[in-house]
C-alpha cells in the first residue's frame, strides 16, 4: 500500500548484498508495530547536493507518541547553507557549526528507526536525504517502508470526490482539519511531531471507517492546491 514495486526489489537488492550485519534488521518489519515520524532541516532543497542540518525521529505506538524518547541531533553540514532554507527554517551556519558529522549521527538515527516504517509530511524527501547518506557511509539504500500522511488524509477527504474538486494537501489544511494544535512551523522535531498527530488520527479515523467532510464549495471548483 505505502510502498512501490521498485522500492521493495531495491531493498530486496541490498538485503541480499549487505555487508554488515548489524543493519540486517533495518530490512525486517519491526515486532514492536510501530513507527517512526521523521523530519529534516537541510542546508538547501537539493537531494543530492545539500546536507541535513537537523533531524527529529519520534516513535508511535498505536495512539501513544512517544515524544519523551525522541531522537534529535543537530548535524555540521559540508554543503554551503543557501538563503532559501534560511528562510525557512531560520537555521545559520553558526547555529549547527558544533554539531556533529553524519557520520556519526547517521549510526544512531538508524539504530532508532530500525526496521519500523518511517512516517512524515513529504516523507519521500526526508527519505532521500537519510538515503543518501546510508548509501554513501552503509552502501545501503534507506529500506523502511514510507507511510505519507498526505496520502493518508486524501483518501478519508477526496477518495470519492467527483471531478473537478479542489484538493488541498498542504500541511496547513490538514492540521485544520484534525483540529491540531498550531506549533511553530519548520522546527524539525514540531513537524516530526504534528507529522505523528496527524498519522494517530487518521489511521484511527479509517480504522473505524470516518471521513472527513468536504465544504460545499469544494465541490464547485476546479484545481488542485498543495
Amino acid at each position: 500500500m505505502f510502498e512501490n514495486i521498485w522500492q521493495r526489489l531495491r531493498r530486496e537488492f541490498d538485503r541480499r548484498r549487505l555487508k554488515d550485519p548489524r543493519w540486517l534488521p533495518l530490512f525486517s518489519d519491526d515486532p514492536s508495530g510501530e513507527v517512526v515520524s521523521i523530519d529534516c532541516e537541510t542546508t538547501g532543497f537539493d537531494t543530492k547536493k545539500d546536507d541535513i542540518i537537523y533531524v527529529s525521529a519520534i516513535r508511535v505506538a498505536g495512539n501513544r507518541i512517544l515524544t519523551s524518547s525522541a531522537y534529535n541531533a543537530v548535524v555540521r553540514p559540508r554543503a554551503e547553507m543557501r538563503a532559501d532554507a534560511i528562510r525557512v527554517h531560520q537555521l545559520r551556519a553558526v547555529d549547527v557549526e558544533n554539531g556533529r558529522e553524519m557520520r556519526e549521527v547517521l549510526p544512531e538515527l538508524l539504530d532508532f528507526i530500525g526496521g519500523r516504517p518511517i512516517v512524515g509530511y513529504w516523507i519521500d524527501y526526508d527519505a532521500a536525504m537519510i538515503g543518501r547518506y546510508t548509501r554513501e557511509y552503509c552502501g545501503f539504500c534507506l529500506p523502511n517502508r514510507r507511510i505519507e500522511v498526505s496520502k493518508l488524509y486524501y483518501e478519508l477527504k477526496y477518495g470519492n470526490a467527483p471531478q473537478g474538486t479542489v484538493i488541498d494537501l498542504s500541511f496547513n489544511a490538514i492540521a485544520r482539519d484534525l483540529g491540531l494544535r498550531e506549533l511553530p512551523a519548520h522546527d524539525a522535531f514540531n513537524d516530526a511531531l504534528s507529522a505523528a498527530e496527524m498519522y494517530v488520527q487518521l489511521t484511527d479515523m479509517k480504522a473505524r471507517g470516518r471521513i472527513i467532510e468536504r465544504e460545499r464549495r469544494d465541490e464547485a471548483a476546479v484545481g488542485i492546491g498543495y
